[in-house]
């Protein structure tokens, strides 16, 4: 009886729910650490030792979860752009929207509370910036940010037939829209104190506008309906 009980009793050594959401947690307490880190001391001074400080964990539990710096490196990546294509994407997902707010939600969403943080935009610009690092950064994200650029040229392909007026070259129209917030990113990130989230995203509007006034003539400065964006983020 006994041994057809030991037979029969379900094996409880493989994982359960409940441990995958406490591995998830604890990889994504190790990434928010990162962020933290690389924002203070740059993709060079972060170490598994800091990050694990950080995290309040030992340095053995984050070698559990990232075998290498470099593998978590692209973890605290990766899990930046998910989060940039999540948002973007449930923004432009509205079946209600026109291609115009369409496109202008996807400019709006470079601005999201969420994602648009003096610590988050560190990160993005130690990669663009680190020789070794891009190297990661286009094998981890370039599928994403081709992704958004395709999704980006369709709206305004269909705008311009729409209007009549088909555009000569909507990919180099795009690309010089990213560079723009790009840039604005880059001014919140130097200057905190006269480029806010706010009026940056005010200004990238602004600029859609200038780039399409036959679109966006009348209501371009007039942002469509975000209360995640309604007040400054705490983002320092």
């Amino acid at each position: 009886m006994t041994q057809q009980t030991a037979k029969t009793r379900p094996d409880d050594s493989g994982p359960t729910p409940g441990r995958s959401a406490a591995k998830v947690a604890r990889r994504l307490q190790l990434i928010d650490a990162t962020i933290r880190c690389i924002a203070k001391h740059g993709l060079s001074g972060t170490t598994i030792a800091k990050v694990s400080d950080l995290a309040g964990t030992s340095v053995g539990l984050a070698n559990f979860h990232f075998d290498s710096k470099e593998r978590l490196f692209e973890a605290t990546l990766l899990h930046l752009a998910h989060e940039q294509r999540g948002i973007w994407q449930a923004r432009a997902a509205d079946p209600s929207l026109t291609p115009a707010e369409r496109l202008l939600a996807i400019v709006e969403s470079r601005f999201d509370s969420r994602i648009c943080q003096r610590r988050k935009l560190a990160i993005w610009f130690a990669f663009w910036g680190d020789a070794g690092a891009r190297v990661i950064y286009r094998r981890v994200v370039a599928d994403l940010d081709d992704e958004r650029l395709d999704a980006t040229v369709a709206i305004l392909t269909s705008l311009g037939a729409g209007a009549g007026q088909a555009m000569a070259d909507p990919r180099s129209a795009i690309l010089g829209m990213e560079a723009f917030y790009d840039g604005l990113w880059l001014n919140m990130l130097l200057y905190p104190d006269d480029f806010k989230r706010l009026a940056c995203r005010d200004r990238a509007i602004g600029h859609l506008a200038a780039l399409f006034p036959a679109v966006f003539s009348g209501g371009a400065a007039d942002p469509l309906p975000t209360p995640l964006l309604d007040q400054e983020a705490d983002d320092a």
